[in-house]
C-alpha cells in the first residue's frame, strides 16, 4: 500500500546520499545493535516503507527505534556541549540537580502499582499497604520549607552575589563599609518573600484540612460509624449521602434506589456536566438488607491503579454460595473519587486510596512560576558581574599588582559591588504587588484575583492560550432552538403554532377513539398506508413531538419534602406538581429536548420499564418500554422501542447524529442541506425517526436479540448486527436544533486575542462533533477558514499518512481527538507539534487532565514560547499548573480550577482586559523600572572608578555607608518606584489596538540591546559627573563628595523625569519628597559630606555652589533629552502614533 504513495516532500539530494550512507552502515554493521533495527522493519511491511516517506522537517535520523526517538536529539547537543564551556554557562547547576534528584528518588523509593484482591468489609486482610486517602497540595512540609523558600531564592544569581558579598564583610581585611550597608537590604528581601511563601502555604494546608475532616459514614458488623475522609481504607464498605463528594474510588455495591442504579456528576473529574449513570453489582443489590453485606463471603478483584478515568477491569466473587457467584466489572460499577452523587445514596467499597485514585493521579504536582522576566534580568545580572570581575582585574592591573593584589582584587570587587543593586529585587517585588492590587481593584474586570503575586509581568508575554470548552468558552446551558419538519421550520418564536397543532390533536383523538376494542385496529391500517397519504402539518408536528417526548434517556426526579422518599413521590399521581420536578440525564442535549416538550406534552414518570405523559387536557398516556439501546460513540445514535397501553401499538423511535441516520431513514431531499444550515448557525443538530412494528415483528426480533446477548464470542458485533435488521426504511419526522449558548461577549474577546496575536488551541473532553460545532460558533474558527479533521489513528504507519495528508492543507484549522493526539505524539512529536503550530487554531477533543498538561509542556518545549492555560473544572486543574500563567474561572463546575490558578477571574471575557491592559503594562513597567535600577547602580560604580583612578588607584569608598544606602533608598527610591504608575497608552486604547501587545511578545522593551543603551548612558554620566566635580572644584577639593553627590541625586531625579511617559501626580510628589529630603539631609548629616567642619554647611549655601551644580547636571543630563526627542520625531514607537 505504502509503496504506491507519491513521496512527498521531495528529499534534497544530499540528503538522499546521507540517507543511503546510513543504510549501508546498518547493512555493514552486522549483528550489532544497528543491525537489529531494519529487521524490525521487516515484520511490520508498512513501517519498512515508512523510511521512504519522508515526514521529516529536520533530517534527524529517521532509522532510530521509537523509543529514543524522542531522545535523540537531545542527546545529540549534550555530546556537543561537554566541556569546560559546558560547566561554566550552566553545568554545574546540572550537575547539583542531577545530584539532588537522585537522593530525592533514593529516599521516595515508588512502590510498583499492583493489582490487588480486596474483601468486602475486611480493609485487614489486604497483603499490603495501601496509601493514606489524605488529599496534599502542599509544597513544603515544616522541615523542608526554610531550606526549600531559601534554595528558590538563591537559586537565582543575583541573590546569590548578595550572600557572598555580605558573608565577605565578616572578613577584617574586606570589610568596606558598615555590616548594615550590605546586610540590611538582603535581609529584608528575604524576610518579604518567607512571608509570603508562608501565608500560601498555610493557606493551602487550611483548604486541604477542611477536605480531608470531611465525615462518611463507614458499615462496620457493630454497625455504622463515622469516619475522616483521610481515615478511609482500601476495603472499607462507605455511605455516600446525595450531593456528598465521593472521598476514594470505590466500586458500587448498592443504592437506596429501587432500580439498582444511580446518577454521579463527574464535572471535576472530566469537565463533563452531564450526569452518569451507574450500576450497583447485583447480587449485592439483590441482598434483602444493608447488614447482609457481612453475612457474605465476598471479594472484588481490581486491576492495578491507571490514569485512564475512561475505563476499568475486575471481577466479584461470592464464594459462599454454591456455586460461587462471578459477575464481571467495568466502568459502569465504579464510583471515581472527587465524584458527586446526585440521586440516592450508595454504599460502595473502597478499591483505590489517596495517590492511587484516578483523580489524583491526573493531578500533577504545582510548580514554582518563574516569570521570563525575571530569568531575563537574572541573565542581565551575570553580564553586570562579567564587566564588574573586567574592571576590577584592570584596576589592579593599572596599580601594577603592587603589595598584596589580590586582596586589593577583592576590595575593588566589593567597592563596585554596586553595580548590581540588590535593591533590585525589592523594587521588583514591591512592583509586582502593585500590579497584583490594580488588577484586584479594576472596576472593569470585578471579582478578579490574583493568586500568584510573582509573574503578573508573563500576562504580558503570552504567545498561547489553551481553553478548556464546556463552562469556560460555553455557559454550559442547552436550549431549544430549532424543529423543522422537512417543508416547515419553527423557531423559538413561533412555539405557539406548535402548541396549538399538538392541542388540536390530543381533543380530536378521545372523539374518534370511542372504545379501545374498536380503536386498537384502525391505527394500524392508517400506518401501513402512510406514506402514500400526504400527511397534514398538524399530524406531522404530532408526530415529531411525541418521537421527541418518548425517545430519550431522561428520568424525572421529585424533591422530597418532608418524610416522604423519593420513590413514594413518584408513585402517587397527585404530587406530580411541576415546580418540584427536575431531570436527569446523561447529555444536557436530551434535558433541553424533554424540558422544550414539557409545554404540551409533560414527562411525569419513567422507571425501567414504563413511562407517562401528560397532555396539555391533564390526560396521563402511558407507554410501555420494551427496549432501549443507548448512545454510543460509536453508534452516534440511541433508539427505544415503546408499547402504547391504550392502543397496543408498538413503535421504534430512533434519534442521532445525521452522518448514522442520513442512511437509515427513507430517501428525502432535505435532511443534508438543512442539517448544513444548523451546524453553521452553531446548532448541534440530532435527527429523529420512527418505525412501526407488529406484534409478529417484536417478537421475532426480540428472540435474536436476546440470544444475540447470551453469545460468548463478538457478542457486541452480533447483538449491533440484530439492531440494524431494524434499522431499515425509517420514517423521518424531524430534526432538531439545540444552541449551548457562549458565554458573554465570547466572540469578540477572541476576536481580540487573534488579532494580538495570540494563537488560542481549545482542549476539551467532549465530543468531536460538539467541540467542532463550539469552534465554529465562538469564531475560534473563522468562517471562511476549513477545519481540517485529524481521522482516527492507530498505528505508525496510519500516522504517517496521516500527517501528510494534513501537510499538503494550508492556512487551515487543526481537529483532533485525544486518542489520535496520543499515537502521533508517540512516534512523530516533533513533527505534529512543528506542523500544530503553524495551525491558525487547533480544537483537541476527548482530551483527558494529563492530556491536556502534556499538550502544555510540548508547546513549551518545542516553541519555547510563553503559554496560558484557561479553564473552570477540576479537570482543567493539570494544564493550568503545567502553563507558564494559569487563569481560572469560578463557574457552575465548582472553585477547583479558580484555586489552583494563578489568576482567577468571574467571566471569560474579562481575560482581553487582563491580558491587553494589565499584562502589556506590568510588563513594560516591570521592564522600565529594572533597568532604571541597573541604571542607577552603574552610574555610581562609575563615579567610584573614575574617584579611583585619580587617586592612584586606591581602593578607598567615595561615599560612605549611610549616603549609600541613604542613595538607594531615601533619595531615589520614591521617583524610580513611581515608574510602576506610567503608562503608555489609556487603557481604552490598548483594548482597541490590541496589535500593541504583539510587539511585546518579541521582548524589546528588556533586551541586551535596550540594557547596553542604558550601560552607555550610565557611563556617560558618571563620568560627567565626576570628571565634572574634579575640573571645576580644583581650590576646594575638600567639598567634591558634596558636590558630586549633589549632582547624582539631581541627575537621577531629572532621569526618572526623561524616562516617564504619561504623568501622574503621586511621581510629582515623589520627585519633590525625594528633593526634600536630600535638602534636609545636607544640613542634618554634614559630617558625611567632606571632612565634616562645619565651612561645608556655608559652602553649600553659597551661589558657587548651586551654579558649578547645575553646569554638571545640565551637561549630563542635556545631550539625552535632545536625543530622545530626535528620536521621537524621526523614528515614533507604535503607542506614540495612537496618543498623539
Amino acid at each position: 500500500m505504502a509503496d504506491q504513495i507519491p513521496l512527498y516532500p521531495v528529499r534534497s539530494a544530499a540528503a538522499a546520499a546521507a540517507y543511503r550512507k546510513r543504510a549501508a552502515y546498518f547493512s555493514a554493521a552486522g549483528p550489532g545493535p544497528g543491525a537489529e533495527r531494519p529487521s524490525r522493519y521487516q515484520l511490520e511491511d508498512e513501517s519498512a516503507h515508512l523510511d521512504e516517506m519522508p515526514l521529516m522537517m529536520s533530517e534527524e535520523g529517521f532509522e532510530n527505534d521509537e523509543s529514543d526517538y524522542h531522545t535523540l536529539p537531545r542527546a545529540r547537543t549534550m555530546q556537543r556541549k561537554r566541556g569546560l564551556q559546558w560547566f561554566v554557562c550552566g553545568g554545574w547547576k546540572f550537575l547539583c540537580t542531577s545530584c539532588c534528584d537522585w537522593l530525592i528518588n533514593i529516599c521516595q523509593r515508588k512502590r510498583e502499582l499492583k493489582a490487588r484482591t480486596v474483601w468486602l468489609g475486611y480493609p485487614e486482610k489486604c497483603e499490603e499497604k495501601h496509601p493514606r486517602n489524605s488529599i496534599k497540595n502542599q509544597k513544603y512540609n515544616v522541615f523542608t520549607f526554610i531550606p526549600g523558600v531559601l534554595y528558590e531564592q538563591f537559586k537565582f544569581f543575583l541573590n546569590l552575589y548578595f550572600l557572598v558579598v555580605s558573608c565577605s564583610q565578616f572578613v577584617p581585611a574586606l570589610k568596606i563599609g558598615y555590616l548594615y550597608t550590605y546586610w540590611a537590604p538582603l535581609g529584608f528581601v528575604l524576610a518579604v518573600t518567607i512571608m509570603r511563601e508562608a501565608v500560601d502555604e498555610f493557606r493551602r494546608f487550611q483548604r486541604d484540612k477542611e477536605v480531608n475532616s470531611q465525615l462518611y459514614s463507614k458499615l462496620t458488623i457493630r454497625g455504622k460509624v463515622q469516619v475522616k475522609s483521610s481515615d478511609i481504607q482500601v476495603g472499607d464498605l462507605i455511605i455516600v449521602e446525595k450531593n456528598q463528594r465521593i472521598p476514594s474510588d470505590m466500586v458500587f455495591l448498592r443504592t437506596s434506589e429501587k432500580a439498582g442504579s444511580c446518577f454521579i456528576r463527574t464535572d471535576q473529574l472530566d469537565g463533563e456536566t452531564d450526569w452518569k449513570l451507574k450500576v450497583a453489582v447485583s447480587c449485592t443489590q439483590r441482598l434483602p438488607a444493608l447488614g447482609d453485606l457481612f453475612s457474605i463471603s465476598a471479594y472484588v478483584y481490581a486491576q492495578k491503579p491507571q490514569l485512564d478515568i475512561h475505563s476499568f477491569e475486575g471481577t466479584f466473587t461470592r464464594e459462599d454460595s454454591d456455586p460461587p457467584i462471578h459477575e464481571s466489572l467495568s466502568i459502569e460499577n465504579t464510583l471515581w473519587a472527587s465524584t458527586v452523587v446526585a440521586s440516592g445514596t450508595v454504599i460502595g467499597v473502597v478499591i483505590y486510596t489517596g495517590k492511587e485514585t484516578r483523580s489524583v493521579m491526573n493531578t500533577s504536582n504545582p510548580k514554582n512560576k518563574v516569570g521570563l522576566l525575571d530569568l531575563e534580568l537574572n541573565q542581565l545580572t551575570k553580564a553586570l558581574f562579567l564587566a564588574l570581575v573586567a574592571l576590577s582585574v584592570v584596576m589592579v592591573t593599572l596599580q601594577g599588582f603592587v603589595g598584596p593584589w589580590y586582596r586589593n582584587l577583592f576590595r575593588f570587587l566589593l567597592l563596585f559591588s554596586y553595580i548590581i543593586p540588590i535593591s533590585l529585587r525589592v523594587n521588583l517585588d514591591m512592583g509586582k504587588a502593585a500590579y497584583g492590587w490594580m488588577i484586584m481593584k479594576d472596576e472593569n474586570i470585578p471579582g478578579t484575583v490574583v493568586r500568584t503575586s510573582t509573574i503578573p509581568e508573563e500576562l504580558g508575554r503570552l504567545v498561547y492560550l489553551l481553553t478548556d470548552k464546556t463552562g469556560t468558552l460555553t455557559q454550559n446551558e442547552m436550549v431549544f432552538k430549532r424543529l423543522h419538519l422537512g417543508t416547515v421550520s419553527y423557531g423559538t418564536d413561533t412555539m405557539d403554532e406548535i402548541q396549538n397543532h399538538v392541542r388540536n390533536s390530543y381533543s380530536q383523538t378521545p372523539s374518534q377513539a370511542g372504545g379501545n376494542s374498536t380503536s386498537s385496529t384502525p391505527p394500524r391500517k392508517s400506518q401501513s398506508s402512510a406514506p402514500k397519504v400526504r400527511k397534514s402539518v398538524s399530524s406531522r408536528v404530532h408526530e415529531a413531538v411525541k418521537a421527541i417526548a418518548l425517545c430519550h434517556n431522561v428520568t424525572p426526579v421529585y424533591e422530597a419534602r418532608g418524610a416522604a422518599t423519593e420513590t413514594e413521590f413518584a408513585e402517587a399521581d397527585q404530587d406530580f406538581s411541576d415546580d418540584n420536578r427536575t431531570y436527569q440525564a446523561s447529555s444536557p442535549d436530551e434535558v433541553a429536548l424533554v424540558q422544550w416538550t414539557e409545554s404540551v406534552l409533560t414527562l411525569v414518570n419513567r422507571d425501567l420499564t414504563s413511562m407517562q405523559l401528560r397532555t396539555p387536557s391533564g390526560q396521563i398516556l402511558t407507554y410501555c418500554i420494551l427496549q432501549t439501546f443507548p448512545f454510543t460513540s460509536e453508534s452516534k445514535r440511541m433508539g427505544v422501542i415503546v408499547r402504547d397501553e391504550s392502543t397496543a401499538e408498538i413503535t421504534f423511535y430512533m434519534k442521532g447524529a445525521d452522518v448514522a441516520m442520513s442512511t437509515i431513514v427513507q430517501y428525502n431531499d432535505w435532511l443534508e442541506e438543512e442539517c448544513g444550515n444548523m451546524a453553521r448557525e452553531g446548532l448541534r443538530t440530532l435527527v429523529v425517526a420512527k418505525r412501526a412494528l407488529t406484534e409478529e415483528q417484536y417478537q421475532d426480533f426480540e428472540s435474536r436479540y436476546s440470544q444475540a446477548k447470551l453469545s460468548l464470542h463478538d457478542r457486541a458485533l452480533k447483538v449491533a448486527a440484530v439492531v440494524e435488521s431494524l434499522e431499515r426504511e425509517m420514517e423521518l419526522l424531524c430534526l432538531t436544533g439545540v444552541e449551548d449558548q457562549l458565554q458573554a461577549d465570547v466572540r469578540p474577546t477572541l476576536e481580540m486575542l487573534r488579532n494580538a496575536g495570540i494563537k488560542i488551541w481549545m482542549l476539551t473532553g467532549d465530543k468531536l462533533e460538539t467541540a467542532t460545532c463550539i469552534a465554529k460558533s465562538s469564531h475560534l474558527v473563522s468562517r471562511t477558514q476549513d477545519t481540517h479533521v485529524f481521522r482516527p489513528v492507530t498505528s505508525r504507519g496510519e500516522a504517517h499518512l496521516e500527517l501528510n495528508a494534513f501537510r499538503r492543507k494550508h492556512d487551515c484549522a487543526l481537529v483532533i481527538s485525544g486518542d489520535s493526539l496520543e499515537v502521533c505524539l508517540k512516534y512523530y512529536e516533533h513533527e505534529f507539534v512543528e506542523l500544530a503550530c503553524q495551525c491558525p487554531a487547533v480544537v483537541c477533543c476527548r482530551c483527558s487532565p494529563t492530556q491536556k498538561a502534556h499538550i502544555v509542556k510540548l508547546l513549551q518545549q518545542h516553541t519555547g514560547k510563553r503559554t496560558c492555560a484557561i479553564g473552570d473544572g477540576g479537570n482543567d486543574v493539570s494544564m493550568i499548573q503545567a502553563a507558564d500563567c494559569g487563569i481560572g474561572i469560578e463557574g457552575k463546575e465548582g472553585r477547583q480550577a479558580s484555586l489552583a490558578a494563578d489568576f482567577s477571574i468571574t467571566q471569560f471575557k474579562h481575560i482581553g482586559r487582563l491580558l491587553m491592559v494589565h499584562g502589556r503594562s506590568s510588563y513594560k513597567r516591570s521592564a522600565a523600572l529594572g533597568q532604571f535600577v541597573m541604571h542607577r547602580g552603574l552610574i555610581i560604580s562609575t563615579m567610584q572608578a573614575v574617584f579611583s583612578s585619580v587617586f592612584y588607584f586606591a581602593s578607598v569608598p567615595l561615599y560612605q555607608g549611610f549616603l549609600m544606602v541613604g542613595y538607594a533608598t531615601v533619595y531615589t527610591m520614591f521617583p524610580v518606584f513611581s515608574l510602576v504608575l506610567d503608562r503608555d497608552v489609556k487603557p481604552e486604547m490598548a483594548m482597541l489596538y490590541p496589535e500593541l501587545y504583539k510587539d511585546l511578545t518579541k521582548g524589546r522593551s528588556l533586551s541586551f540591546k535596550t540594557f547596553l543603551v542604558w550601560v552607555l548612558i550610565s557611563v556617560y554620566q558618571g563620568g560627567i559627573l565626576m570628571y565634572g566635580a574634579l575640573v571645576l572644584f580644583e581650590s576646594e577639593f575638600v567639598h567634591v563628595v558634596a558636590i558630586s553627590f549633589t549632582a547624582l541625586i539631581l541627575t537621577e531625579l531629572l532621569m526618572v523625569a526623561l524616562t516617564v511617559r504619561t504623568w501622574h501626580w503621586l511621581m510629582v510628589v515623589a520627585q519633590f519628597l525625594s528633593l526634600g529630603c536630600y535638602v534636609a539631609s545636607l544640613a542634618f548629616l554634614n559630617e558625611y559630606f567632606g571632612t565634616g567642619r562645619g565651612s561645608d554647611v556655608a559652602f553649600i549655601t553659597t551661589v558657587t555652589f548651586v551654579w558649578k551644580v547645575s553646569a554638571i547636571t545640565v551637561v549630563s543630563c542635556l545631550p539625552l533629552y535632545v536625543l530622545k526627542y530626535l528620536r521621537r520625531k524621526l523614528s515614533p514607537p507604535s503607542y506614540s502614533k495612537l496618543t498623539s
